[in-house]
């Protein structure tokens, strides 16, 4: 799955794609790396992020996802809100990624109406104030993966109760999302514990995580993105969210020709 942000400020890319020409130019670019699915958002998701109404997100997404389609890409749009997803489904995408957790079950409502896939990203709070919201359970973080797949089996039961079906509710741990470095790390190395038998997406690509292990800065990230992908399907991802198409792909070409498990993968 490969990544285009639409906006201004998103933590790595912003202000790359925003123009129309340049949002192009990426689905094209995507393409031609090997992206499957191509997830186009038009409201940053970063830490400290103030909401993007719906009319803004649309302007800003729907050249790039008509391009897409009409190459016959598979979309994603990345919203929480239900009425972007509804415009951008009709447009001719097919998935819909929320960050949200499922704060807006009629968002769900809208995806089953579509027979569209929903991925349902675990984090907490507003994206303005989500470093606020990561103890575990909410009076101090216990084992993080018991928790976050409590919570999230929470959200996939509203999503099954107006219309989703089991298969099509999948799974985003939610990396770095009310989430400190040391989580992200331990749901990353247990991701196995997660999946009983649900889709597992999964976004490593040059989050801060990585970071805490050396300081680097976002665009020097890609050594690390690369190792927790290949970790990430070792452990049972079936979808890696990356702004790095093409190198992911390299290794994990490379992965599966040195390592049988992960070829059966």
């Amino acid at each position: 799955m490969g990544v285009l942000n639409t906006t201004p400020d998103s933590f790595y890319d912003g202000g790359r794609y925003d123009q129309v020409a340049a949002g192009i130019a990426r689905v094209d670019a995507l393409l031609e790396e090997g992206a499957d699915i191509i997830d186009i958002g038009g409201e940053s998701t970063r830490p400290g992020a103030e909401p993007v109404a719906a009319a803004e997100q649309l302007r800003r997404i729907t050249p790039a996802l008509e391009h897409a389609v009409a190459r016959g890409a598979c979309v994603s749009v990345d919203t929480t809100l239900p009425e972007v997803a509804a415009k951008a489904l009709a447009l001719g995408a097919e998935i819909v990624n929320d960050v949200s957790c499922l704060a807006d079950p009629e968002l769900a409502r809208v995806a089953a109406h579509a027979g569209a896939p929903l991925i349902v990203m675990h984090s907490r709070g507003p994206m303005s104030n989500m470093a606020g919201f990561s103890q575990y359970p909410k009076d101090g973080y216990g084992d993080v993966v018991v928790d976050v797949l409590r919570e999230w089996r929470a959200a996939r039961d509203r999503a099954l109760a107006v219309g989703m079906t089991e298969a099509h509710v999948w799974l985003d741990p939610g990396l770095g999302f009310a989430k400190n470095a040391e989580q992200s790390l331990t749901l990353l190395a247990r991701l196995s514990e997660l999946s009983h038998g649900t889709p597992l997406v999964v976004g490593p690509s040059r989050k801060s995580f990585i970071a805490a292990l050396d300081g680097a800065p976002p665009e020097e990230r890609l050594g690390g993105t690369i190792a927790a992908c290949l970790a990430a399907v070792a452990r049972g991802a079936s979808v890696l969210r990356v702004h790095d198409v093409s190198a992911v792909r390299q290794a994990l070409g490379m992965s599966r020709a040195l390592t049988p498990e992960v070829a059966r993968a």
